[in-house]
């Protein structure tokens, strides 16, 4: 199980490159008053404050938050959950809110985790070598970066492969901390059951989101990779702007690495929006009506 996780949480921690160069998406949340550049920086204080659900409703115009929540709450989609799923779920709420919790766990872990790090802690560095040339490989391929973006997703697929190759996810102590974090956030969002946790609304789940994060960060913070720390060195510069786009360099520093990106900002009705966001938005509507589907609010010019 622990060397699954630890393969999973690998890929997943260097597939953060490959999302880094992509262009930040937010809306003004502090109204028409608010230019392209507080934009962004509201954007990063809502991360900083773990306030997922905020973020969200931030980045979408008011027409595209709505059908996000009105989807929400219907998930029509939504297959029903198996019999094992439910009863998975159950089992994992309970060993993750138990108050031995930790100590259950750990000795849960243990013996995967010597299992891992006897057979493949050395390997560790040349494992993070072929997933960073994988990475790089795919960036240089790319056809939608242009080549600064393909420098800044280089720089940031490096910091990430340094980070994994110096830190000791199996290490006892840290592994602790981790299930610590992982129990403390579970028992916050308080939700026993799978059932429980499908009839949330929209509106009911949205805490949920902002403490389920808030834990993230923390299990992050443990292993030395503080998202807090990575948002406070955020500075934002306008390098142009008209009534309707704008332009901002960004620049940040990831585990110790400067870097920089570009971030375009559109503005619609007195607010602005990540140009990215707004173009998804659109490519989905625009998908949706040739497929014959329910046409969503239009977001206007």
């Amino acid at each position: 199980m622990f060397k699954t996780l630890a393969r999973m949480t690998l890929l997943s921690i260097l597939a953060l490159a490959a999302a880094a160069c992509n262009r930040d998406s937010a809306s003004d949340g502090a109204g028409g008053n608010a230019g392209p550049a507080q934009t962004v920086q509201r954007s990063v204080e809502l991360v900083r404050q773990s306030d997922v659900a905020g973020l969200i409703e931030h980045m979408l115009p008011p027409e595209e938050f709505a059908r996000v929540k009105t989807e929400w709450n219907q998930r029509k989609d939504q297959a029903a959950p198996t019999a094992d799923e439910r009863a998975q779920f159950e089992e994992t709420m309970k060993k993750l809110t138990a108050e031995n919790a930790v100590e259950t766990l750990y000795a849960e872990f243990e013996p995967d985790i010597r299992q891992f790090d006897a057979q493949y802690q050395k390997q560790i560095p040349s494992m993070v070598d072929m997933g960073n040339s994988y990475l790089h490989g795919l960036v240089r391929q790319s056809q939608s970066l242009s080549n600064s973006e393909k420098e800044q997703a280089d720089n940031v697929i490096d910091a990430l492969s340094k980070w994994v190759k110096e830190t000791r996810f199996t290490d006892p102590a840290l592994v602790k901390q981790a299930l610590t974090a992982v129990s403390e956030t579970a028992k916050s969002i308080n939700i026993k059951t799978l059932e429980e946790a499908r009839a949330l609304n929209y509106e009911q789940a949205a805490p949920k989101f902002n403490t389920a994060f808030a834990g993230l960060k923390k299990v992050f913070d443990v292993y030395g990779f503080s998202i807090d720390q990575t948002l406070s060195t955020v500075k934002i510069e306008v390098l142009s702007s008209t009534d309707e786009s704008a332009s901002l360099k960004v620049s940040y520093e990831l585990l110790g690495t400067p870097l920089e990106t570009t971030t375009e900002m559109v503005r619609i009705d007195d607010r602005w929006y990540g140009k990215d966001t707004i173009e998804k938005i659109r490519e989905q509507k625009a998908e949706q009506a040739a497929n014959g589907a329910v046409d969503a609010p239009a977001v206007e010019d």
